[in-house]
């Protein structure tokens, strides 16, 4: 019995570390998505330089400190660093119009922070709506 729940264990564990398994959390995020190792991420339905643009006055706007920017096959790698925290925000592009956002918040190479993540994505938004007058 105790070897079968070790199987069991070990192959929900490599379930779990696929990078295919998501988990959808709304509410106060906004139907921003999470992987299992909580990156958020949702897609916007603007092009990838204004959504760029959105990112860098986002970052500003929180007091989050940009300091690099580089091209990747599938778009636009930004990093940003605060206290605590180093931040990687991926840019897709997935057709002309859309982009998809992925926002890694670590705090070491184990913790993160979904919440900071999250607020990035919403403060990205609201600068690609116009909802944000500050």
């Amino acid at each position: 019995m105790k070897d079968k729940i070790i199987v069991i264990c070990l192959l929900f564990g490599i379930f779990l570390s696929s990078g295919c398994a998501t988990l959808l959390v709304t509410g106060a995020s906004g139907g921003v998505a999470y992987t299992v190792t909580n990156i958020a991420y949702k897609t916007e339905s603007f092009p990838i330089d204004k959504v760029e643009s959105a990112t860098r006055r986002a970052l500003k706007n929180m007091g989050i400190v940009f300091t690099g920017k580089e091209r990747t096959e599938d778009g636009i790698r930004i990093s940003a660093i605060t206290e605590g925290l180093d931040i990687y925000i991926d840019l897709e592009r997935v057709t002309s119009k859309s982009t998809k956002i992925s926002v890694d918040a670590r705090k070491n190479l184990i913790l993160k922070d979904r919440a900071t993540a999250a607020e990035i994505i919403a403060q990205i938004e609201k600068f690609l709506n116009g909802k944000n007058n500050k």
